[in-house]
């Protein structure tokens, strides 16, 4: 089962870049727009299977804020 960590907070309907873990706190999982530029695609590289997707800095930083030791 998937948590929301942290995302917009304004967001309609979930349909914002938002950053989910699950219970077990051992898999992040990101929603966010898939990225389509050429460029990018090839410097990634990624193998079939794999996706990647942008976020705005702001939800990984205020998650990663809230939960510094």
């Amino acid at each position: 089962m998937l948590r929301k960590l942290s995302g917009n907070t304004d967001c309609v309907e979930g349909s914002c870049p938002t950053l989910w873990g699950t219970e077990d706190g051992n898999v992040y999982v990101l929603q966010g727009y898939v990225i389509t530029d050429p460029q990018w695609l090839a410097q990634l590289g990624l193998p079939e299977g794999e996706a990647a997707v942008k976020v705005p800095a702001a939800v990984l930083e205020d998650y990663f804020h809230a939960h510094r030791r």
